[in-house]
């Protein structure tokens, strides 16, 4: 019998079924690369609600879906929020230094085009 509550379970793949190939095909997006770099300084898991996207409400959840089944993100509910938390351990004992040199490179990206606009 499936009940309210198993309806609200989101499928994740385990430490053992995620792929390099999927974790860089979730980071090579611009947006998906926002919410990890949002999700990483703040440490702690975040609504969906919490994220200001540039793009609607319906790609905004295709986005989230490409991290949760990557493996770079983990998704529950609490109440009625879904809450979305890194899932750094599991990266780092995959990939270590991974994700730290994308997010770093990702910062190092962000100051390098502030920089080409501005105006002198």
């Amino acid at each position: 019998m499936t009940t309210a509550t198993n309806a609200r379970v989101l499928e994740h793949p385990a430490r053992d079924e995620i792929r390099l190939e999927g974790v860089l095909h979730a980071l090579s997006d611009a947006v998906r690369l926002r919410i990890v770099r949002e999700m990483a300084r703040e440490g702690t898991a975040l609504s969906c609600s919490y994220f200001d996207l540039p793009v609607t409400k319906s790609t905004t959840t295709h986005h989230f879906r490409v991290l949760r089944e990557s493996g770079v993100i983990q998704q529950i509910y609490r109440g009625t929020a879904k809450l979305n938390g890194l899932r750094r351990d599991d990266l780092d004992a995959l990939f270590p230094g991974l994700l730290d040199s994308v997010l770093a490179a990702a910062g190092n990206q962000e100051l390098r085009l502030a920089g080409a606009t501005r105006t002198p």
